[in-house]
């Protein structure tokens, strides 16, 4: 850099994950930027805090602010930004270009970083799972996978990609074994979604913010590494074998959604999820749609059958549902896998969860009217959870039936018995993802 330039004026939109990511990679040691700030949205409560000292770097000893992006026009001409840098996922493809006319209108230039900046070399192999939206059912393959390789006596690593709402510092690399584990890092219900079934089928997860550091601790004790994908990001680790996934129930959201379409662009093999619950002409749709974007990739026909447990206790009961939280609020789903149960049996009444939210809640309904009679479980804080079992305890419900891969009734003081609906991942045809896996496998000696 000529000694009189100055670096340029940075600004990293985020959302407690790639964003940190990112920085990490390109921008910490690089004396032609500085990063201003970060700015924090979909995730409540993760601005009005920094990104420390001991993770940013020598060239920020006072470490860097991380602000509500609802601030962002006000931001960049305050702080005379010079370029935004857009690093969060699952938002469709027009919001991103809203962004960029707004950066633009500031006068900052508008990047979006690819792959090959940002994905760290693993010296294993490595299978990554991502999709073209939130809620495609990653998590189910990802176990499917990560049992299939253990019971073939592979030492796993599945890195997880991020959600570090607490403390960064204690954040910066995470391992999870146990569910001592996750009380011990105070792990929100969201984390927990991911984190605990994997570790109820007796897997590894590793997580956090500094991702050099998370593969490294994972290199060392695995034999393979699954790569794991959050909403529909592309890995932050090089994959071998690259499954993405796309869903039957929204067969018109293939190319809709950054980064989703580059996601599915990247594939390796593409799984048609929820096959199982969708009318035939919608897995036509996509196959149809994959095929045009993508050609001779090939397409493998996924279901994630589900079951609920102890049915003859809800029978005739009234029922207030629990659904995976990120699905069904960003992701757009207007309801998941319990709704799906529970509307199979003609015998349950569904109560409305908005009959007795209370308004931490209320004001998820009116952030994303497209919920259905279902709650999310929403659990970022404290407050938060708090929210949440005030809103099921106030419910005229006699049940829940918990949806979310979290058992609630361990982390949730409710005076309301749970009953569990689960969902795993399972191929629909021969040789199907099996099939793919075992040959990949087979090819790399393992």
């Amino acid at each position: 850099m000529d000694e009189h330039a100055k670096p340029v004026r940075t600004l990293i939109m985020g959302a407690a994950g790639r964003d940190f990511h990112n920085f990490n990679l390109v921008y910490r040691n690089d004396p032609e930027t500085e990063v201003v700030a970060f700015t924090a949205t979909q995730i409540p409560g993760i601005a009005d805090r920094s990104y420390p000292p001991d993770l940013a770097g020598a060239l920020y000893p006072r470490g860097i602010p991380i602000l509500d992006e609802s601030d962002f026009d006000e931001i960049c001409r305050r702080e005379n930004i010079q370029r935004v840098v857009f690093a969060y996922s699952d938002v469709p493809h027009a919001t991103v270009m809203h962004t960029a006319s707004r950066a633009h209108a500031a006068g900052a230039d508008f990047v979006l970083l690819g792959p090959s900046r940002t994905m760290l070399k693993s010296d294993l192999p490595v299978i990554a799972i991502s999709s073209v939206r939130t809620g495609c059912g990653k998590s189910q393959v990802g176990r499917w996978l990560s049992q299939r390789l253990r019971t073939r006596g592979l030492a796993v690593g599945v890195l997880r990609h991020p959600m570090p709402y607490g403390d960064l510092r204690n954040q910066r690399v995470q391992r999870f074994a146990t569910r001592d584990d996750l009380s011990n890092a105070a792990c929100t219900i969201e984390e927990r979604e991911e984190y605990e079934p994997h570790i109820a089928a007796g897997g590894v997860i590793f997580a956090g913010v500094d991702y050099a550091d998370i593969l490294a601790a994972a290199e060392a004790e695995a034999e393979i590494v699954i790569w794991e994908g959050g909403n529909n990001d592309f890995p932050f680790i090089k994959p071998d074998l690259h499954i993405v996934l796309v869903d039957a129930l929204r067969p018109d959201q293939t190319d809709s959604h950054h980064p989703g379409e580059t996601v599915l662009r990247m594939a390796d093999v593409v799984v048609v999820a929820k096959s199982d619950a969708a009318p035939s002409g919608n897995v036509e749709q996509l196959i149809t749609a994959v095929n045009d974007i993508i050609g001779s990739v090939p397409v493998i026909l996924g279901g994630s059958p589900v079951r609920l447990d102890k049915l003859k206790e809800v029978t005739g009961k009234r029922v207030l549902i629990v659904e995976d939280g990120p699905t069904i609020t960003h992701g757009g789903m207007p309801h998941g896998a319990g709704y799906a149960a529970v509307t199979a049996k003609k015998d349950l009444r569904v109560i409305d969860p908005r009959a007795s939210a209370a308004p931490m809640i209320q004001k998820l309904y009116d952030q994303y009217p497209h919920i259905g009679p279902v709650l999310p479980a929403a659990g970022y804080g404290v407050e938060q959870r708090a929210a949440l079992t005030e809103t099921i305890n106030k419910s005229d419900a006699e049940i829940v039936i918990a949806a979310t891969p979290v058992d609630l009734a361990k982390i949730l003081e409710l005076d309301k018995p749970v009953v569990r609906v689960r969902y795993d991942y399972a191929d629909l045809e021969e040789p199907g993802l099996a099939g793919i896996v075992d040959r990949f496998l087979d090819d790399n000696g393992l």
